[in-house]
């Protein structure tokens, strides 16, 4: 479910994983039932396999991406997370993960709370807006920030919930999501200490995981 954002990047096999689905595999039990929403070219579903032995399911929205995905025999439909997660029964998979993807659907809450339905636990990375960078180029620029993990214009990027680890916090509260582990990610993809206050990593996480249960 790519939803145009290039969720798992369609990377070739010689290329390191993102950091964030590296932390993602390590959050999730060996032998697990894993549906990933947005699965992109299928790197995190080989990634669960190869680390953690899982079985993992995939949808994805870019018909490119299916392909990709079933011509490495990944058991992969395509689908829309806004729309189509409603049709999975209750906790049909251990984890329900999002990466780099909610931001870019129209009802996040709603996505979130079928994350939680269908999953006996959710895995949810996304690029955090009130990183310092973000910040700085907004009040001395006065324009919409771009950076590495943000790199579209305004007008044509495929993001229209961006977020800040605080305002995900405030969903999470309001899904009814209990948050079991926080990862706050610098700009070189280095885990923030998880001694640092909250308020620190929503300045200095320049993207976050969220490990979630009901």
């Amino acid at each position: 479910m790519n939803l145009n954002v290039p969720p798992h990047g369609l990377r070739t096999a010689n290329e390191t994983p993102r950091v964030d689905l590296v932390l993602i595999t390590e959050m999730v039990t060996p032998g697990a039932r894993v549906l990933d929403i947005g699965c992109g070219d299928g790197t995190l579903m080989r990634l669960l396999a190869a680390k953690r032995g899982a079985d993992a399911r995939g949808i994805e929205l870019s018909q490119v991406g299916v392909n990709s995905c079933v011509a490495q025999g990944l058991a992969v439909i395509q689908g829309d997370a806004d729309t189509d997660l409603v049709h999975y029964p209750d906790l049909a998979f251990d984890y329900a993960i999002l990466s780099q993807t909610i931001q870019a659907t129209y009802s996040p809450r709603h996505v979130l709370e079928q994350l939680l339905r269908i999953g006996r636990r959710a895995i949810v990375s996304f690029p955090n807006f009130g990183h310092w960078r973000v910040r700085t180029q907004l009040l001395f620029g006065g324009k919409m920030p771009k950076t590495d993990n943000l790199p579209d214009r305004w007008y044509d990027t495929p993001n229209i919930h961006l977020c800040t680890i605080n305002d995900f916090l405030d969903l999470c509260r309001d899904a009814g999501a209990k948050v079991e582990r926080v990862v706050a990610l610098n700009a070189y993809g280095t885990k923030l200490g998880v001694s640092m206050p909250l308020f620190m990593q929503n300045l200095f996480g320049e993207q976050a995981v969220f490990l979630l249960s009901r």
